[in-house]
């Protein structure tokens, strides 16, 4: 019985996206509630460390340095400090009472297999294999959000769901939010967060169509500007967002690049509302106080939407019959093109005069 096992040393493993390192915070509360006196570690991407070190469910954090490990064929030594760094997991990091894949890829397989956990958790149905790492295979209902597909793989260790999806912004996030603003002699008042931006361009909210919000938001709520973030890659094209929201009279703020996780976290955390596309952005406002809408199109927000908050996503129309895979590259922006930015001010408002 996995009730009557002790559990003292707890791996979590969710090293990717952000958007998912966010919304896995419920499994991290689960088990601190499940096991009050065990060490909880997490494995996660070493960029994206300051979405979670805060949390003060959390013993510590393992950092992944994926960027590190790409391009191995490049470097015999580059191999080597992979297997070693897996290796580290069971030998020095370790021994793991549990050990808990909410992943399900390969190289979380790999970290899985690597911690040498007494008990090594995982869906049986998780993609590239990585179910051969398990000693416990979890078959989990289709069709559910896939925070509950997490619980559920705690649930399977006598671990009862705990809904609380809280994040917490670490010190040094506020400070580098704090100085951003002043090293960019930002406008102190309020402001709105619009996350324009999408790895994949069929999740991608056409950018007339932001502009046209930015001037509606900026003319019926409180906030006095827009703040634009995403990754350094994105840098350009929230570059060309944001001078299109001036040259309509909108003062925006384009910051891709200018932050860093943390303190992308503090920008959101202190905005009046954030709307984002399907992307990180909007799970990481959702722990920090869910004043928050989500814009979906070829994903489905039952699925990967806002846990517990239906209210807070929006989706474009679908066709009948129509089921896009957000991949197809064929696809480009024609059905987030459907969301109409009438509905999205209407839901912004709502959202801002509920005070969530």
């Amino acid at each position: 019985m996995a009730g009557t096992i002790p559990v003292h040393r707890i791996l979590l493993v969710r090293p990717s996206a952000l958007g998912d390192v966010c919304r896995t915070a419920p499994v991290l509360a689960t088990l601190r509630a499940r096991w009050p006196d065990a060490e909880i570690h997490w494995v996660v991407q070493q960029e994206f460390v300051g979405a979670i070190e805060a949390h003060p469910a959390l013993t510590g954090v393992i950092p992944f340095p994926r960027t590190r490990f790409r391009r191995l064929w490049a470097s015999p030594s580059r191999i080597a400090s992979v297997i070693n760094w897996y290796r580290r997991l069971g030998r020095v990091e370790g021994p793991w009472d549990l050990a808990i894949d909410c992943q399900g890829l390969a190289r979380t397989g790999l970290m899985l297999w690597g911690s040498r956990g007494r008990r090594r958790v995982g869906d049986r149905a998780a993609r590239e294999a990585a179910w051969l790492a398990c000693t416990d295979r979890v078959r989990v209902p289709g069709g559910i959000h896939e925070v509950d597909r997490m619980l559920a793989l705690v649930a399977a260790v006598d671990a009862a769901p705990v809904h609380d999806a809280r994040l917490y912004v670490p010190e040094e996030g506020l400070r580098s939010w704090a100085s951003c603003r002043a090293r960019m002699e930002l406008d102190p008042g309020p402001y709105v967060v619009l996350a324009t931006t999408s790895r994949w361009v069929s999740k991608a909210w056409p950018r007339q169509h932001w502009v046209e919000l930015a001037q509606e938001l900026v003319r019926e709520t409180p906030a006095t500007w827009v703040a634009l973030p995403g990754a350094p890659s994105e840098a350009g094209e929230v570059a060309a967002t944001a001078s299109a929201m001036k040259a309509e009279g909108v003062p925006a703020c384009p910051l891709a690049g200018r932050t860093d996780v943390a303190a992308m976290m503090a920008m959101i955390d202190q905005a009046a509302l954030t709307i984002s596309n399907d992307s990180a952005a909007l799970h990481m406002a959702m722990g920090l106080g869910e004043r928050c809408v989500g814009l979906f199109g070829p994903t489905d927000p039952a699925i990967v939407g806002p846990w517990r908050r239906p209210d807070l996503a929006i989706r474009a129309s679908l066709m009948p019959g129509e089921r896009p895979a957000y991949r197809d590259d064929s696809l480009g922006s024609r059905i987030m093109q459907r969301l109409p930015v009438d509905a999205v001010v209407e839901r912004a408002l709502d959202v801002l005069r509920s005070g969530a």
